[in-house]
């Protein structure tokens, strides 16, 4: 449901960016599950650790659990979002715009993988 919400938001670079970032998310150990929700994918372990939401425009959001403050934010990258409503879980919001971007958070999500 994701994947066909993006596809009728976004072009291919959108959709593309979701299946990358599926990829690397289920690539991250065993016992990865993805659960698909109304408003969002989670991927979880025992917990969850990440949830996608369906890609706007020209982003794609992603929610961790890693504390905001053990990261450097980024403006335009990563987003403290403790206390701030959004869909799924976890209080550290990254950006992703492009390919790139899911390889510089290929560390949060291991991070995220790690303590869930």
């Amino acid at each position: 449901a994701v994947a066909r919400a993006a596809a009728d938001v976004q072009g291919p670079l959108m959709v593309e960016l979701a299946s990358t970032v599926d990829e690397v998310l289920l690539g991250l150990g065993d016992g990865v599950n993805r659960v698909e929700r109304k408003q969002y994918r989670a991927y979880q372990r025992l917990r969850n650790f990440a949830c996608v939401c369906p890609p706007q425009r020209s982003k794609l959001l992603v929610y961790l659990k890693v504390a905001p403050k053990d990261v450097d934010l980024v403006a335009g990258f990563t987003r403290d979002v403790t206390g701030l409503g959004h869909h799924g879980t976890g209080d550290l919001e990254v950006q992703l715009r492009t390919p790139r971007d899911v390889e510089r958070a290929r560390g949060l999500f291991r991070a995220s993988y790690a303590a869930a």
